[in-house]
């Protein structure tokens, strides 16, 4: 599987981003691994499920609300994307765009 679409999508709106995978089973490439029955999958996705609840509460509770800006430009990965002159851009997508672009779409120097 792949997240390529989520980071693209990440990136564009100035977030942050990082992958938490978790292992359902191996028999789909794991040459010395036994086979996988659907109890034993339904039972790995139940505790991967508790196991992903438990670290995005303890990231919202432990998260500093002061921290460093982002160490690889995430935050600002749109100062120079934006191609289109102000006067050309459509101010109905641009309302649209406002939640995830607003802070470069309404800069006054364009």
């Amino acid at each position: 599987m792949t997240n390529i679409p989520e980071a693209k999508l990440a990136r564009e709106a100035e977030i942050c981003y990082a992958t938490v995978a978790m292992i359902i089973d191996y028999d789909s490439w794991h040459p010395e691994h036994g086979e996988v029955d659907i109890t034993m999958i339904i039972r790995m996705l139940k505790d991967n499920a508790e196991n992903a609840q438990r670290s995005i509460a303890r990231v919202a509770r432990d998260f500093p609300r002061e921290h460093p800006v982002c160490p690889v430009g995430s935050d600002s990965s749109l100062d120079y994307a934006l191609m289109t002159a102000p006067d050309k851009r459509d101010p109905g997508l641009l309302a649209k765009l406002d939640a995830v672009a607003g802070r470069v779409l309404n800069r006054k120097d364009g």
